[in-house]
């Protein structure tokens, strides 16, 4: 048994295709690629090769999603180097759990290389776009630009649309104009409690037609009761936790960056009190051990208890979510790790295993009551709430849910409000973006993955694209100017929104599940990138003219 420590292998240009100012930053596009054993992995491709020679069999036990496969193959690839006879084999499975790996064992399977061929498309697009725009942005505007002379001028089609949701936004920031609108409000006085009711109308802008509405209301002031419901509420566990909602919770809840989550994260799966942190999968299999884990935190001063409930009867089935990259498990606490925890360590390791026992409990039980009225053919209402059952909230102290009281009311009763006034309010100027509202927008636009997402948004900060501010994203001159020149441009498709990438995922895809080969989609990504960098080319001056622009003002 021995272990590698990623991928073996990387892909890069010939000697010839190395030197910035040897070639055209477009002749990245059709330049032969090589893949070759990284430096730093020569002493375990050696090992490999060692303990292949006197070997029948391997066994390849790397994750099972498609950086996983592509690694076993790579090592697939070294071991037979040294002993075509090799028989190689697949474990597959998806959680570190005896019955799991026993499972595995008895099943060996083979690699999937339309998987492995998956990444090697997505490494070579990366590493031919990335190559050529980069080299075309520095070249042409270091030259030009005092500020820029030391600068590399990056480009990467996960890179630039991140970098364009931030610009975005800010531009709405900048575009926002405040709008006066109004609203009715009624509170009543009853039963020693005060019940403010909610106009069913929108806001009104219209100064005239509101205090037209209100005096309406104002003559005839009697409010009748025309409904009264009361029924049951229940607030939802979460569901099992994956790596994008824990940055997403970390960056908002314990101001974390993305880059820091991941990084903590993985020092808490090194030392071994966490499950791998990097995973799309938000549902349990159904032959998980939850009570073994849960045990383990029986005796913990801060939710012992908790676990305690949960192994006397309180214990219920996780949700199922809807995502399954069959590689591993959702994030949760393991058996037992080693060393103290302290600072960020401590945190992180504290929301994961709350969130676990969460997800194995019940949910919250409580009712709600509406009550609808009508004044002046004015239609609002009042809500209460009340709470049953915390069950998970209990553990949960991320979320809250309290009572609220409102006074009895029966149908048709009739009264007149204590106040009933016509209420001036303004809009409100939206901000930039947070890191969370950053994430959402990558994950819903496919930009990015589980394991990349926080680097893309690291690299935009070290490429001085964007300041961040707090928790919010401010782009640089530079970066205000790279986006809005692109978009001069008007070429057919933008470089800085996420539609390119998105289909080149998408295309990725349709490899592994055998829809196309990967030459076909390698040649049909090019088309469309060396389209563009020739429009680009074409057209650079209206980047320099932004740039010059924005770092004028």
């Amino acid at each position: 048994m021995t272990a590698v420590s990623g991928h073996l292998y990387e892909c890069d240009f010939p000697p010839e295709y190395k030197s910035w100012q040897g070639c055209d930053p477009g002749a990245c596009f059709d330049a032969p690629v090589i893949k070759m054993v990284r430096k730093e992995n020569e002493p375990i491709k050696k090992n490999l090769q060692t303990l292949s020679r006197g070997a029948s069999h391997l066994v390849i036990w790397t994750d099972c999603d498609l950086e996983g496969e592509n690694i076993g193959s790579e090592i697939a690839d070294v071991c037979r180097r040294s002993n075509s006879r090799l028989v190689v084999k697949r474990a597959k499975f998806s959680v570190i759990q005896e019955r799991e790996i026993r499972s595995a064992w008895n099943s060996l399977g083979d690699l999937d290389m339309r998987k492995a061929l998956a990444v090697d498309a997505r490494q070579e697009l990366d590493l031919r776009i990335g190559a050529s725009f980069t080299r075309f942005q520095t070249l042409q505007l270091r030259g030009e630009f005092e500020q820029l002379a030391d600068m590399i001028i990056s480009y990467g089609s996960c890179q630039f649309p991140t970098l364009g949701f931030v610009v975005e936004q800010y531009e709405k920031v900048l575009r926002f104009k405040e709008e006066k609108f109004w609203k009715i409000d009624v509170v009543l006085k009853k039963d020693d409690s005060q019940c403010s009711f909610l106009w069913e109308r929108p806001a009104l802008f219209n100064h005239r037609i509101a205090t037209s509405i209100y005096e309406t209301c104002v003559e005839n002031p009697v409010a009748t009761v025309t409904a009264v419901s009361k029924r049951p509420k229940e607030k939802w566990k979460p569901l099992p936790l994956t790596t994008i909602e824990m940055m997403k919770f970390c960056t908002s809840r314990l101001r974390m960056p993305a880059h820091r989550v991941m990084e903590v994260a993985e020092s808490l799966y090194r030392n071994q009190w966490i499950s791998y942190p990097r995973t799309e999968t938000d549902i349990f299999v159904d032959s998980f051990d939850f009570h073994e884990l849960i045990r383990a935190q029986q005796n913990h001063p801060a939710w012992g208890a908790f676990a305690a409930r949960l192994e006397n009867g309180g214990f219920k089935i996780p949700r199922k979510g809807k995502n399954n990259d069959e590689a591993h498990p959702p994030i949760h606490p393991t058996v037992g790790g080693s060393g103290e925890l302290n600072g960020e360590e401590k945190k992180l390791y504290e929301f994961i295993t709350r969130r676990f026992l969460a997800c194995c409990s019940e949910n919250a039980k409580g009712s709600i009551t509406t009550i609808d009225i009508s004044i002046a053919n004015e239609q609002f209402h009042a809500s209460g709430e009340q709470v049953h059952e915390k069950n998970y909230l209990d553990v949960y102290i991320y979320e809250s849910w309290s009572n609220k009281t409102i006074p009895e009311f029966a149908l048709g009763e009739r009264f007149i409000p204590d106040s009933l006034m016509l209420q001036q309010g303004a809009t409100t100027r939206p901000e930039c973006l947070s890191e969370r509202q950053l994430i959402e927008k990558m994950e819903s636009s496919g930009i990015g993955t589980d394991a990349t997402i926080h680097e893309h948004i690291k690299k935009i900060q070290d490429r001085e694209y964007v300041n961040k501010e707090g928790d919010k994203f401010i782009p640089t001159p530079l970066g205000m100017g790279l986006i809005l020149g692109y978009r001069k441009m008007d070429m057919q498709v933008s470089l800085s929104k996420p539609y390119m990438r998105s289909q080149l995922e998408v295309n990725i895809k349709r490899i592994f599940e055998g829809a196309k080969t990967k030459d076909e989609v390698l040649q049909e990504n090019i088309f469309h990138y060396r389209n563009a960098y020739r429009d680009a080319s074409a057209r650079v001056r209206m980047i320099k003219e932004t740039l010059r622009e924005h770092f004028q003002q």
